[in-house]
């Protein structure tokens, strides 16, 4: 007889404020493709596409949440940035269930910049457990995109 230990099963999650109400929600990774809403609007969470982060946001959704994080560190003006967004867009779709993929306005949340010491854009972090794992600058394709939450 096999039995299970539910409170060693650790369900993985994402943590992240709604965009319309600000509300926190708590979305299991299994259901990051069902078009998750908030729980207290029901407006859709948009999983499908990169979360965006900002200096007030930033702490609680990678600390919170137990899935590997990618945040592209980006300024609307780079044409780096530009270019690599498509990319960073489709990362979002084929992640959902097994990485959060996010974004972060270096000019708009220069406080998290300047802690995480943001030279040049873009600029990709991952984390995972709430700690940076991998960091690489410069413009990146989808395959080294990928590689980075591999």
């Amino acid at each position: 007889m096999t039995t299970t230990n539910d409170a060693t099963t650790k369900t993985q999650h994402v943590t992240l404020p709604c965009a319309s109400c600000g509300r926190w929600n708590r979305i299991s990774a299994e259901r990051m493709s069902d078009g998750p809403k908030c729980g207290a609007c029901a407006a859709p969470l948009g999983l499908d596409h990169p979360v965006l982060l900002t200096d007030a946001t930033f702490d609680r959704v990678i600390r919170d949440t137990t899935l590997p994080v990618l945040v592209d560190f980006y300024a609307d003006w780079c044409g780096p940035c530009r270019m690599m967004a498509p990319a960073v867009d489709e990362l979002a779709r084929t992640s959902a269930g097994t990485a959060l993929v996010a974004k972060l306005d270096t000019d708009a949340s220069q406080k998290i910049a300047g802690r995480f010491q943001i030279r040049g854009i873009p600029t990709v972090i991952v984390f995972r457990g709430g700690l940076e794992t991998k960091r690489q600058s410069g413009a990146m394709p989808l395959p080294a995109l990928h590689a980075m939450l591999g």
